[in-house]
């Protein structure tokens, strides 16, 4: 492909994308499709020869499009949202251009990761200076870090990639943790001989977007030397509205935050921001300095190697899809499209409450909604079971306290009330339908 054709297929593309886009709707929001389908459709082996960009374009509508869960769709309420937009496209498309190896974060997993090694690190080198008869293999054996039971499973992760034990805190009836168990969990596990060092608390849990209490445990892990991580992957976004600020309090104590502004902020897959009280604390756990990549600027304090401060040597160049974005949307523009989508939420709340078969399983914060049937697990399983195979609209579920919920997540950057009331109805019916039966 030459310049000349690049410029004819890329009108095509975003045309391409465009109608996509405006016409996503129409399209069955989940695949109606099995694992393995894809073995049919195409040759078992690459071609020898180049093929027709016109034949690869009409594969994508025949071969790939069956098996997309159609993620910006207004009829997508699963997960969190992922964010997208017209700037973050055209800024995809520089990036590309550009090629770059750019120095930046990757996503909350890896977000909380690095500051669980960059803490483990701190931990023994603080514990060592002090006790130079122990060595680093028994000081990891005896370190404890801790998180939420609600907390996602990434953390968990990072715990196992970095070979310490890690305890899950019970929460609150609001689903938070609060410093009176935590503080019975660390005094036990000193009492025990172990070295509590690090807590990753969580701004937005994935189940129910509930909010640990970070102005009570940021004193206690400062005065117990236990590096805090706040992890507000999804939440993050809504404290740019002022309103939403007070959910952030807190985060003086910490040590590292993260949210991931892909989520709701208008910005393409993949697009995660870290900040770290004190860089020497990730410098000194990650620093590799050989010769080939040393530069003159390097002593100076003027640039800042994030390559330092990170496992890849180099990623993306995603600050320019944030740099287009803001410019394009503004403050005004990012704090209404947050807005509207609490709003969209509030309304499902109140659509669910005024159903006396249904129940609210958590507060309703910012764009989620955790609702039940009133029954059993089975039951709202089987509401599950018949909402995921119809097609028309999509929902993940959670365990809170031992129930079996259904999360409505606002997603979409066009959904509007028609949709959430079209959707309402799509689950009521399906409710009408489920109860009809003998054994209900």
């Amino acid at each position: 492909m030459d310049a000349e054709e690049f410029r004819r297929r890329g009108k095509e593309m975003v045309d391409l994308v465009a109608d996509y886009l405006e016409n996503i709707e129409d399209r069955p929001v989940y695949p109606d499709v099995e694992p393995g389908y894809l073995r049919s459709l195409i040759p078992t082996e690459a071609p020898q020869d180049p093929e027709n960009y016109e034949d690869i374009i009409k594969d994508v509508e025949r071969v790939i499009m069956p098996g997309i869960t159609h993620w910006h769709s207004p009829n997508f309420f699963a997960y969190f949202p992922t964010a997208s937009s017209y700037p973050a496209m055209l800024a995809d498309m520089l990036c590309g251009a550009i090629g770059c190896i750019g120095f930046s974060w990757g996503t909350a997993s890896e977000a909380t990761l690095m500051s669980l090694l960059a803490a483990r690190c701190k931990a023994v080198r603080r514990i060592q200076a002090t006790n130079s008869d122990m060595s680093e293999m028994e000081i990891l054996s005896k370190l404890v870090a801790y998180t939420s039971d609600q907390a996602h499973s990434s953390v968990e992760r990072a715990a196992l990639i970095g070979g310490v034990k890690m305890k899950k805190v019970p929460t609150d009836e609001h689903y938070a943790v609060r410093k009176d168990m935590f503080m019975k969990m660390v005094e036990e596990d000193k009492a025990d001989g172990l070295l509590p060092f690090y807590f990753c608390a969580t701004l937005g849990t994935t189940p129910s977007c509930a909010f640990d209490k970070t102005e009570e445990l940021g004193p206690l892990c400062n005065e117990e030397n236990m590096w805090m991580h706040i992890d507000a992957a999804y939440a993050g976004s809504a404290f740019i509205c002022p309103e939403f600020r007070p959910l952030l309090n807190g985060v003086e104590f910490a040590d590292s935050f993260n949210f991931n502004p892909h989520k709701w902020l208008l910005i393409n897959f993949d697009c995660s921001a870290m900040w770290v009280k004190k860089r020497a604390d990730l410098i000194g756990a990650f620093k590799m300095d050989p010769l080939y990549l040393k530069h003159e600027n390097q002593e100076s304090g003027l640039v800042t190697d994030y390559r330092h401060w990170q496992i890849p040597l180099g990623r993306r160049f995603r600050s320019l899809k944030m740099w287009f974005v803001f410019r394009m949307y503004g403050l005004n523009g990012l704090q209404a499209y947050i807005r509207k989508h609490v709003v969209l939420a509030k309304e499902f709340e109140s659509l669910v409450r005024a159903d006396k078969r249904f129940e609210i399983c958590a507060d309703v914060v910012l764009g989620l909604v955790c609702f039940r049937l009133k029954g059993s697990n089975e039951l709202n399983q089987n509401l599950l079971k018949r909402i995921t195979q119809c097609r028309e609209i999509h929902l993940v579920p959670c365990q809170l306290s031992g129930r079996f919920v259904l999360r409505f997540a606002i997603c979409a950057r066009k959904i509007e009330s028609h949709h959430v009331q079209k959707a309402w109805q799509h689950i009521t019916q399906l409710t009408f339908e489920l109860l009809q039966e003998p054994e209900h």
